[in-house]
């Protein structure tokens, strides 16, 4: 008995190489290349243009680490073929973003987050920033995890607050507002 996540086969797009070895999977294509440690209970086949999961042995924890590794490579096939975005909106009066590059090439954030100073942000390699408008924050990459540890990075600079909504939030985020006091 397997998950049924890990019985779905993962199609592989034209422009995306897989290369898989005992201990790890890799995905390359168009958009980067992105890597998956493998654990010794799954294995991971190539049957023309389909990836199968499976694990070796029939265990429960097993079954369950097959349908992660599924998920986790899929996402590394769409992340190297179309890419992910995370988009961000910054609520508050004064509240600004300048992307721009860091030293060492990687994607830099200049934030203005109503502090006595500036916060900077520099992204990891493989991660790109930009800023459409001073209050949108847009982050691409081929790996779903990183950008979304990015993302929830600059968030956690000014995370939105319940009484009047000021802060970084996600673009799709709804905040619930708080009632104030009443006399």
């Amino acid at each position: 008995m397997s998950s049924r996540v890990a019985r779905k086969p993962i199609l592989i797009p034209k422009g995306v190489e897989v290369r898989i070895e005992p201990t790890e999977v890799s995905v390359k294509g168009p958009k980067g290349t992105v890597s998956q440690p493998l654990p010794p209970s799954i294995r991971v086949l190539m049957e023309g243009a389909t990836l199968a999961i499976a694990p070796k042995e029939d265990l429960g924890a097993s079954d369950a680490l097959a349908g992660t590794i599924r998920a986790l490579l899929s996402n590394h096939v769409i992340g190297v073929s179309e890419g992910f975005v995370i988009k961000l909106k910054l609520v508050g009066v004064g509240y600004r973003a300048q992307a721009g590059k860091a030293a060492n090439g990687a994607a830099k954030l200049d934030l203005s987050l109503g502090f006595s100073h500036p916060v900077v942000y520099v992204a990891p390699l493989g991660v790109t920033m930009a800023t459409p408008a001073q209050t949108e924050i847009e982050i691409t990459g081929a790996d779903k995890q990183v950008i979304g540890q990015v993302a929830a990075n600059i968030r956690a600079f000014r995370p939105p607050e319940p009484y009047k909504g000021k802060g970084i939030r996600y673009a799709d985020e709804q905040i619930i507002l708080k009632e104030t006091k009443k006399k």
